[in-house]
């Protein structure tokens, strides 16, 4: 992977950049889509790609490797053959998908030992294992096995987790130059920040992450219960000691107001279900607030879901036919929203990056926080 960084804004650490894979272009800040299980609800490949049009998209470790399971996987020829997708992919490594089995897990200093949530089987994610399924997997970018502590969490547990999560990371790369390649075309390795939130132990970790040498690094464990507030103060701490030259991954968040603010730290790159799972709930973010499309008031509101007309789905459908088709439970409904969220979530991200350009970021993010922190 080849990244560019092309301007960084005068009045504040938001950058744009370009990074570059055997998949094609990522031009960044970029929010990518989740699509767990080799699929972003609700939404067929084709839309994804004419409608919503993400450069690159997130698949998961732990669920792929119980359903379909790596063999098939492999047998397809990767994930991208077996989901019918030819543009960029990243693979989540598990770690935060352990730590909500926080009832069916044992962590160890060799691993983690699990059990399935489908069927009960119980398995073992060590470093080298997870090494061995992404290679599988075949995602363009894949992440090291960490383990994600929870908040609150003691100070000596994060501690011990941040060093744990270290060694872990000697392993994963140890390991992954031991294993080619399966499919081809080249991966690219992030390691992942940890230390709760604590400033002492985000600053070793991110000094630790930085003196790896690889060609992006991620923050984890934030956006796990934490106020914004603290998850903003971790973001900055590591941001300024991550490598300027390296794109930079704050993992699983977050709102639209929360990507915003994170971009003008410094981050690069963001995933969340937030927009889908909002979604098929019912929620949807515009450029002027949220809306639960749910309520009466938009019954005979002929109006389009975002009068700005950011996603086709604001030309094409009003706000009182999507509630019309949540009231009646019809599928349409939460396919339209899910466009729409995801549609919005990509334009958010292109339009700082244009802002970054412009070098007006600033003014332009302080205007839309205030705009979309309402419910309409």
């Amino acid at each position: 992977m080849k990244f560019t960084l092309h301007q960084t804004d005068v009045n504040s650490k938001a950058r744009a950049g370009t990074m570059v894979t055997d998949h094609g272009t990522i031009e960044t800040p970029i929010f990518m889509p989740v699509g767990t299980v080799a699929s972003v609800k609700s939404v067929h490949q084709r839309e994804l790609k004419e409608d919503i049009n993400p450069d690159v998209i997130l698949g998961n470790t732990y669920h792929l490797f119980l359903r379909p399971k790596t063999e098939i996987l492999k047998k397809a020829g990767g994930l991208h053959k077996f989901m019918g997708w030819d543009r960029n992919i990243l693979t989540d490594s598990g770690g935060y998908q352990v730590y909500s089995l926080s009832n069916n897990r044992k962590i160890k200093e060799e691993g983690v030992k699990f059990k399935s949530h489908i069927d009960g089987s119980t398995h073992m994610f060590t470093p080298e294992r997870v090494m061995e399924i992404q290679r599988t997997i075949g995602a363009d970018i894949i992440m090291a096995f960490d383990e994600c502590t929870p908040y609150p969490c003691d100070y000596k547990y994060a501690q011990r987790s941040m060093h744990m999560t270290h060694r872990w990371l000697e392993r994963c790369i140890t390991h992954l130059e031991k294993i080619p390649v399966e499919y081809g075309y080249a991966q690219t390795f992030f390691p992942i920040v940890q230390g709760s939130t604590y400033t002492d132990l985000r600053k070793q970790s991110a000094e630790y992450i930085s003196g790896v040498g690889a060609e992006g690094n991620a923050i984890g464990g934030l956006s796990v219960g934490e106020p914004a507030a603290e998850m903003y103060a971790m973001a900055e701490v590591v941001c300024d000691i991550l490598p300027e030259d390296k794109p930079r991954y704050l993992m699983g968040v977050g709102t639209p107001i929360n990507i915003l603010e994170n971009i003008a730290l410094g981050v690069d790159m963001f995933d969340c279900v937030m927009p889908t799972r909002n979604a098929r709930n019912g929620m949807l973010f515009t450029a002027h607030g949220t809306i639960n499309i749910k309520n009466k008031k938009w019954e005979d509101d002929f109006s389009p879901v975002d009068e700005m007309g950011l996603t086709f789905v604001d030309t094409e459908y009003s706000k009182a036919y999507l509630r019309h088709l949540f009231a009646a439970n019809e599928y349409l409904g939460k396919q339209i929203a899910t466009i729409h969220n995801l549609g919005f979530y990509l334009w958010l991200v292109r339009e700082a990056r244009k802002h970054i350009l412009a070098g007006d970021f600033l003014r332009w993010k302080t205007i839309m926080v205030k705009q979309m922190d309402k419910r309409l």
